[in-house]
């Protein structure tokens, strides 16, 4: 009997051990994963743009001439800020020069004349007034009289033709002087020289009636931008000039810009395999931080339709199809639990059910073994 208790004794103990050693070897290993906390923050209901927006200037003008010409001064290059007014470019106009020369001249012949012609008439009016005088006292005769009456009005009349020569002269100096300005470019108003089109001694002609050629001189205004984007014509109905959004640049990551709806186009764009979208201009409220922005940069906007503020939140990104997350348990297990979710966005969505602050949840849910019930450890994520 005690030989039989020893048998099974021992047959126990092996059985164990194997038991042990098939738990060892056949465990599987833990999963690592990143998680983040569920806190209190704020969180936006928003609508983005479908394809990348553009950044532009409230002014652009892209200048060129009335009339064609030879280029004979560039005083501005690619890069330069000027201002209203200033010389952007300059065609050979020395006949212009000449003209106004003949003009300003011929005016000043005309104001002599004048000046000539009504220093008779007032004498002339003087000696008439004296005849007068003496008729009436019988000392001069009616034929005399009469005869410097008519020549004071001659030399009236003369007098006021000399004037109207003079501002005959005065038009004509005017009019070679708009014929001169034709030849000249200047900027309408302060901005940066983006383009120019054309060296001295080339031959600039205007654009023909319906054929687009580029301008001669490029001139944007960098101290007002906006964004422009197209936003799906299912979104659109929710967005309202004066709308917050949000504004970010492929040029400048990690930022985030404040912003305003300024404009919403009010027709659709039909694009050949693309959804229908219109356009929705968004202004920068970042006059101290815009700085280094450039009109062409590719920009995305996110306008706020709703926001809700310090409310439970979860990442976007941790949620799972079916309002589903991967909790990080305290015995280091992956748990999946069901939730219900208010407003969401791309980063963050509000979880009103399922979920309570301090929560782990698990982001890194597309690695292998990320499933309900696996062992897992910790991956410390590293903040940029």
């Amino acid at each position: 009997m005690t030989k039989s208790y020893k048998l099974l004794a021992s047959l126990a103990a092996i059985l164990a051990i194997g038991v042990a050693l098939f738990t060892w070897f056949g465990r599987t290993e833990p999963v690592t994963v990143i998680v983040k906390p569920i806190a209190y923050g704020k969180v936006q209901n928003t609508v983005a743009n479908t394809r990348a927006g553009t950044i532009k200037a409230c002014r652009r003008a892209g200048i060129s001439p009335s009339i064609g010409g030879q280029i004979a001064s560039m005083p501005v290059k690619e890069g330069d800020i000027v201002k209203p007014g200033q010389l952007l470019m300059e065609f050979w106009n020395h006949d212009q020069m000449a003209q106004l020369e003949l003009a300003t001249s011929e005016a000043d012949a005309a104001e002599a004349n004048a000046i000539q012609a009504c220093i008779r008439a007032d004498v002339s009016l003087r000696e008439s007034n004296r005849l007068d005088l003496l008729k009436r006292k019988n000392l001069a005769s009616d034929e005399a009289a009469d005869k410097a009456d008519g020549e004071a009005r001659a030399q009236q009349a003369a007098c006021n033709a000399a004037r109207a020569t003079k501002k005959v002269s005065e038009a004509k100096i005017h009019l070679v002087e708009a014929e001169l300005e034709r030849t000249r470019l200047t900027a309408p108003f302060t901005g940066i020289v983006a383009e120019v089109n054309g060296e001295i001694g080339e031959f600039v002609t205007p654009s023909p009636v319906g054929v687009p050629t580029p301008p001669a001189v490029d001139l944007i205004d960098v101290s007002c931008l906006y964004v422009s984007a197209p936003i799906d014509e299912v979104d659109a109905p929710q967005i309202r000039v004066g709308m917050p959004a949000n504004i970010s640049l492929d040029a400048m990551a990690k930022r985030i810009f404040s912003g305003k709806v300024r404009r919403i186009a009010p027709y659709v764009l039909e694009m050949e395999k693309q959804a229908r979208t219109l356009d929705v201009e968004v202004d920068f409220l970042c006059p101290e931080k815009c700085q280094g922005m450039l009109p062409g940069y590719s920009a995305d906007i996110e306008v706020i339709i709703k926001e809700n503020q310090k409310v439970l939140r979860s990442p976007t990104e941790a949620i799972l199809e079916g309002d589903r997350v991967l909790v990080f348990t305290s015995d280091s297990t992956l748990q999946k639990r069901q939730i219900k979710t208010g407003l969401s966005n791309w980063v963050w969505t509000e979880v009103t059910e399922g979920l309570a602050e301090g929560d782990e949840v698990v982001v890194s849910i597309d690695r292998e073994g990320v499933e309900d019930g696996a062992n897992a450890v910790r991956e410390t994520e590293t903040d940029d």
